[in-house]
């Protein structure tokens, strides 16, 4: 009985606002408060009111009350005319007069400066009648665009803070704000105007963004990448390159300028000494193309037949499609993939290989080419310009498997080794992320295989790509041993939406469709300083990820 006294004595309090109540709220959200359409509602406001306390609702008094009253606040199919009502009874009806007056008061100025403004942006040039009436006839969307930014800023008012008024209450809404000083008015057009004239977002470049100067695209160069540019010229001008300064240069980023040469420099494929180069390059690719004449027709003998018919079927999944199913640039990886495999018995053509060809193809395509590639023609260029594209991509990628080709013999034991390492490495850096995997059942081998089989090429766009591998090329095994570390910063990258996920299938699908679309250079950046920290933790006790 006391218990339910004490209920009793609870719903029985004189609060002034009861949860649930519901008020007015001027702006976006509601409409103002308009007399004449809810004129029936001050009537009702200005009846004499039956409570004991003049002045003052009747409050509810017990929970069967408060209960009636609010139970339905929240429908979906309630009349607005019925809200206002029922918050008409706890608002004095002055303040409601004298709000609503101020709010009428300041949309009709507001509307007022805005039309002016927006005559001074339409005013017709006297000059060209026909400018002139192509603006008259797309009036009507002018105006759309009017109401649009209205409700632009009617939408961002909600995201500022209360703004307090003299007779210290609080504004909720620009529009329940008084109108400002001039200042202030100036500053709201200002933002209104800069809402109205900003672009819409470009879409990212597949292979670089505009602001990734070190991949593609050719705007002004700041003046710190002017000045990189400027220190790989000096080290690549030299009658001997510098290999080891060149390689402490390209960790942090190449150039797009100075890319192809470097990439070159770094893999092997060319001599430091400048004067051997061309002699190198005319040997090598009449060497690749003596492979095409010696092997490529082979490719539907019985013994060959298999691995062309795996690398026609592979090549249309590559990325990106725009540039990989062009008929010209199908040819080109077809005869790479298959030359490379007849001359590799031992793991011969595997899927994962096709994907190692497309970055060293796009960065020595940037070599003759200005624009973007997905907007470009190769078929376009010379002929002699492809042949060379092709022998060089074919050599630099050759170099690169030579490090990684457990990667891809049989059972591919490189790979089952490295997913292995990263599986304790993991343990080691991130026990939390760990256990959570393996609470699901999660195994590293069902998402690292691809990161591991394919060097992040799925997982990351084409212009991170092609930024990872300038460090993978300045770094001592890049490709085959910091590659691990990478890996591991990358899983832990993603730590925070990992133990959000609480079943095996939303793991899964996280890992194997990572949100990285709309990642730059600074973020690749960012991954491989956390990957070069785990490795200088790591790489040289590797009994400090082993329990």
């Amino acid at each position: 009985m006391s218990g339910d006294g004490n209920k009793k004595q609870f719903w029985k309090r004189n609060t002034a606002k009861v949860p649930g109540n519901i008020q007015h709220v001027y702006g976006a959200q509601h409409p103002p408060f308009d007399p004449l359409l809810h004129a029936n509602l001050m009537k009702a406001g200005n009846k004499p009111p039956t409570a004991t306390t003049p002045g003052k609702p009747k409050k509810a008094t017990t929970f069967q009350e408060f209960e009636s009253i609010t139970s339905d606040a929240w429908d979906v199919g309630d009349d607005d005319d019925e809200l206002l009502a029922m918050a008409a009874q706890n608002l004095n009806i002055e303040v409601v007069m004298e709000t609503a007056n101020k709010v009428i008061e300041n949309h009709s100025k507001l509307q007022e400066r805005r039309q002016q403004q927006m005559d001074k942006m339409t005013e017709p040039d006297e000059k060209d009648g026909q400018e002139a009436h192509e603006e008259e006839e797309e009036e009507p969307d002018e105006e759309d665009e009017r109401e649009e930014g209205a409700e632009t800023t009617a939408d961002l008012s909600f995201s500022l803070e209360a703004l307090p008024l003299s007779d210290n209450r609080l504004v909720k809404s620009h529009s329940e704000a008084p109108v400002g000083s001039p200042k202030e008015a100036g500053v709201e057009q200002a933002v209104l105007h800069r809402q109205q004239s900003l672009p819409h977002r470009p879409v990212i470049p597949l292979v670089a963004r505009m602001a990734d100067q070190n991949t593609s695209g050719t705007p002004a160069l700041t003046e710190r990448e002017a000045s990189r540019l400027d220190k790989f010229k000096q080290v690549l001008a030299g009658p001997n390159t510098d290999l080891e300064e060149l390689r402490k240069l390209s960790w942090s980023g190449i150039p797009r300028q100075v890319r192809p040469i470097t990439w070159k420099l770094l893999s092997g494929y060319l001599p430091a000494n400048a004067e051997r180069r061309e002699s190198t390059l005319q040997r090598k690719r009449q060497e690749y193309f003596g492979f095409i004449e010696q092997y490529y027709d082979s490719r539907n003998d019985e013994h060959h037949q298999d691995t062309y018919r795996q690398i026609h079927i592979d090549i249309p999944r590559m990325s990106p499609e725009s540039l990989v199913l062009q008929p010209k640039v199908t040819e080109i990886f077809e005869r790479i993939l298959f030359i490379w495999a007849i001359r590799h018995p031992a793991s011969g053509y595997v899927q994962g290989i096709n994907d190692l060809v497309t970055p060293f193809f796009v960065v020595y395509v940037f070599e003759y080419i200005e624009e973007e590639v997905e907007n470009f023609n190769v078929s376009s260029l010379q002929e002699e310009v492809l042949r060379n594209i092709e022998a060089d991509s074919f050599w630099c990628m050759s170099k690169l498997l030579d490090g990684i080709q457990d990667n891809y013999t049989f059972a591919q034991p490189g790979i089952q080794r490295k997913v292995k390492a990263l599986e304790e490495l993991v343990s080691r850096i991130d026990e939390t992320v760990h256990r959570h995997m393996q609470q699901y059942e999660v195994e590293y081998l069902q998402f690292a295989f691809r990161w591991m089989n394919n060097l992040l090429m799925r997982e990351l766009p084409l212009r991170c790509t092609i930024r990872l591998w300038d460090t993978y090329q300045a770094e001592p095994e890049g490709f085959s041993h910091f590659h691990l570390y990478v890996c591991a910063a990358f899983l832990v990258r993603w730590r925070k939406e990992i133990l959000e996920e609480k079943d095996f299938q939303g793991l899964m699908i996280l890992l194997q469709n990572l949100p990285t679309m709309h990642w730059g250079n600074e973020e690749v950046s960012v991954l491989l300083a956390e990957a070069y920290r785990l490795k200088f933790a790591f790489a040289d006790a590797p009994n400090h990820y082993k329990r």
